[in-house]
């Protein structure tokens, strides 16, 4: 029995077993957690080298039926901790009460959204080690002042420490992807609250990379009278997360009313 990859649910299943290997080794906070969740695990390529680390249990969350069959007739030992349904409208704390890790071959559709439900449940998740899209991958690991530095770059390096691991190419897929691949790892770090409301904090964010190419005096115009400060002058790509927690803070305590209002109108 093999599984037919599904264009609507974005499954390329990786072939490669050495790149799977590799990827199944990155989780290395083995002390920090003894549950191990699984995203999108297919016809079982990671979940093989997953089941024999006696540091974790292994769990499993697949929204496809035929992968999930799969599962259960080649790895018996899995059966009651595969979880059917999709990740993104899953309630978590169902099954987990204690931290655990996140690792898979996220579709690259929805790996956005993936990323911003692990910050929902951040303080559970001490370690994340996926492939995405090289190209996403390399912006959630850039650092400031680079292009590829976006929003989930920073509202992901704001809770975690990211490294870009290795990449893996088409061929090491089937089917194909029409694009190259990128492991990387989040490791939980100390922060545990911003000094800034985080709702806040999130939309001042979004809202500066939604014009990038704009000084943050005009990107932050949707937001209404923002206080001046020389931060505005910058570009959203400019900031790192502590220059974000101090923009947030400043936009909070604004007192309501005209402040200086938005003159850069050289853009």
């Amino acid at each position: 029995m093999k599984v037919r990859a599904k264009k609507h649910l974005g499954q390329h299943f990786l072939r490669d077993l050495r790149a799977a290997e590799r990827i199944v080794d990155s989780l290395t906070l083995h002390r920090q957690y003894s549950q191990v969740l699984e995203i999108g695990p297919g016809m079982g390529v990671l979940t093989q080298y997953l089941l024999p680390h006696p540091e974790y249990t292994t769990y499993v969350i697949e929204i496809d039926t035929e992968s999930i069959a799969y599962l259960k007739e080649h790895y018996p030992s899995l059966e009651s901790r595969i979880i059917g349904g999709d990740f993104l409208r899953w309630n978590i704390n169902e099954v987990f009460q204690e931290p655990f890790a996140i690792i898979g071959n996220f579709p690259y559709n929805i790996s956005s959204q993936i990323f911003f439900k692990v910050l929902e449940v951040r303080d559970m998740v001490p370690e994340v080690v996926c492939m995405l899209q090289k190209e996403v991958a390399q912006r959630i690991a850039s650092p400031p002042g680079s292009k590829d530095y976006g929003i989930l770059s920073v509202l992901l390096q704001a809770y975690y420490d990211i490294e870009y691991l290795f990449s893996v190419p088409p061929g090491a897929f089937d089917p194909p992807p029409k694009v190259n691949s990128g492991i990387i790892r989040l490791r939980r770090n100390q922060t545990t609250s911003l000094p800034c409301d985080d709702k806040l904090f999130f939309r001042v964010v979004k809202t500066a990379f939604n014009q990038r190419r704009k000084t943050l005096r005009n990107a932050l115009k949707p937001m209404g009278m923002v206080p001046e400060h020389p931060l505005l002058d910058k570009r959203a790509e400019q900031l790192g997360v502590a220059q974000f927690v101090e923009l947030t803070q400043l936009i909070g305590s604004a007192p309501p009313g005209p402040a200086v209002a938005p003159t850069d109108t050289s853009e």
